[in-house]
């Protein structure tokens, strides 16, 4: 018998720019893993080589604003124009299956899924220095310098909030970034408060 019959909500987040969406699949490449990705959704243009449903669920504002009034998200923020959101009913069913499910979200999102959800796994990427935050949103070159300059200035504020996650994992490699990442969530499932129920039933049966 399992000691972990439950999945674990895994959080990963940070500013815009740290490389949330690279550690996630470098995360996805590594062997032998129960992870499953759960897709946001945005109304924000695709990015080059963004996929429909694999990257993103990309919808107009209108269907997203109707989501909301519905209660259909587990959270959802607005960022620099754009709603950002994560679909609550697919998490749960996959939970429940024992799966690892990861988000990969903003700073506001992450924040209102840690006042709801106690038992989620929060973790803040940040990147090795702010130039390296600079670089890597200028190489992305989809956005207009005005844009980039709001992100780094909402990057600063975000910064100070890493003390409200559980876990602070520097992106200086993207490989050891998501290693540190597994070892987390192997050290969480091990944790007594997850797993104690189940053992105390695995001794009571003959």
């Amino acid at each position: 018998m399992k000691l972990n019959e439950k999945g674990l909500l895994v959080i990963i987040s940070g500013p815009s720019g740290v490389g949330k969406g690279t550690v996630r699949r470098a995360l996805f490449n590594k062997p032998n893993h129960n992870l499953v990705y759960s897709v946001s959704m945005t109304t924000r243009k695709p990015r080059p080589g963004e996929v429909d449903g694999v990257d993103y669920y990309f919808v107009d504002r209108e269907t997203f604003e109707k989501r909301i009034a519905e209660g259909k998200f587990l959270e959802w923020a607005e960022f620099v124009g754009n709603y950002y959101g994560t679909p609550k009913d697919i998490i749960d069913e996959e939970l429940a299956e024992g799966k690892e499910v990861v988000l990969e979200i903003e700073v506001d999102g992450a924040l209102q899924i840690r006042k709801n959800v106690k038992d989620a796994v929060f973790i803040f990427i940040v990147p090795p220095g702010k130039q390296a935050l600079y670089d890597r949103l200028l190489k992305r070159g989809t956005e207009s310098p005005e844009i980039i300059k709001q992100r780094v200035e909402k990057a600063d504020k975000e910064f100070l909030l890493a003390h409200k996650y559980d876990y602070i994992v520097v992106n200086d490699d993207v490989d050891n970034a998501a290693d540190r990442i597994m070892a987390i969530i192997r050290a969480e499932h091990a944790k007594t408060e997850r797993s104690i129920h189940n053992y105390l039933r695995m001794l009571e049966e003959k």
